[in-house]
């Protein structure tokens, strides 16, 4: 029921122009026939209105948790970072840097959730996994020397803290260079 555009079209051009981000459908619009239409068009789930609160909710948790197992590409890259998954080689600027496996682990999980904010419980249970005490500094400390490796030098930081919440991989530009 949007204005211009319905959101079956919405999402339509969305999925076409490759955005794969989590959607899900609060409509009125609550028959089967348009149910199936959305979740057909790339909805993760789709909900008709009136719904409970901690409903939404739960479905939003759920597809949340979907989104973050998903597998990381083999390759990925932000502005001149190269992280090569299935040759476990990352690369920035053209100069080899060396990781250990857990700084790998966390550059790959940054990376791949780039341009989103990271907490620290996320990373806890997708990094260290569950039963890690997540109230020590190990997070810290392996961010700062991951952030050492990959961003010192170069003109243009990549790994950033959100503070009170976590981290954030991106390109901010030149102007991130005394950020950190």
């Amino acid at each position: 029921m949007l204005p211009d555009l319905s959101g079956f079209e919405v999402l339509r051009r969305l999925r076409e122009q490759g955005v794969e981000t989590p959607a899900l459908f609060l409509t009125a619009q609550g028959d089967v026939s348009n149910r199936i239409e959305g979740l057909n068009l790339g909805a993760d789930d789709y909900l008709a209105k009136p719904f409970a609160f901690a409903e939404l909710l739960a479905r939003i948790r759920a597809i949340g948790r979907r989104s973050l197992d998903r597998p990381p590409a083999e390759r990925m890259e932000i502005a001149d970072l190269v992280v090569d998954v299935k040759a476990h080689r990352v690369e920035r600027a053209g100069r080899r840097v060396d990781l250990t496996p857990k700084e790998f682990n966390l550059l790959v999980y940054l990376v791949q959730n780039a341009s989103q904010v990271v907490s620290r419980t996320m990373l806890v249970e997708k990094v260290w996994g569950y039963g890690f005490d997540a109230h020590n500094n190990v997070i810290d400390v392996h961010v700062n020397r991951l952030r050492k490796k990959v961003d010192r030098g170069f003109g243009t930081k990549l790994i950033h803290t959100v503070k009170g919440i976590g981290y954030v991989a991106e390109d901010r530009g030149e102007d991130s260079a005394g950020e950190e």
